[in-house]
């Protein structure tokens, strides 16, 4: 598996859902497609509106947003992440990786297929 700068894995982990929230559905289709279409994921669905509440330098915020629930191979996890960062117009963009325990077989060896190309570099 790939290593990761924080965070750790257990090197039983091998998909995730990821959550990104954006600033808008057209944002996260951008993303979406991107990141299928380099096989970095093998499914986005986009949801919104959501509405986040935070803080962000000191003051409390509330933002209209969409949200990506991405599903992946954990070994491309680290280059999906460097992905969204180029793609995302967020300073900080919020992806968070969420270890899948279980699921449709026949689903998980098609994030497997959906994922292939990075996982025979």
């Amino acid at each position: 598996m790939a290593e990761m700068d924080e965070g750790c894995w257990d090197d039983e982990v091998r998909y995730l859902v990821v959550f990104v929230t954006t600033k808008d559905r057209e944002e996260a289709m951008s993303i979406a497609e991107v990141l299928v279409s380099e096989r970095l994921a093998a499914c986005a669905n986009v949801l919104e509106p959501v509405v986040s509440v935070y803080t962000w330098k000191g003051k409390l915020e509330r933002s209209a947003e969409a949200l990506m629930i991405i599903k992946t191979h954990a070994d491309v996890f680290p280059l999906l992440v460097e992905r969204v960062k180029e793609l995302h117009s967020y300073d900080v963009p919020e992806i968070i990786g969420i270890p899948i325990t279980g699921g449709n077989p026949a689903y998980l060896k098609w994030i497997d297929e959906a994922t292939t190309d990075h996982l025979l570099d």
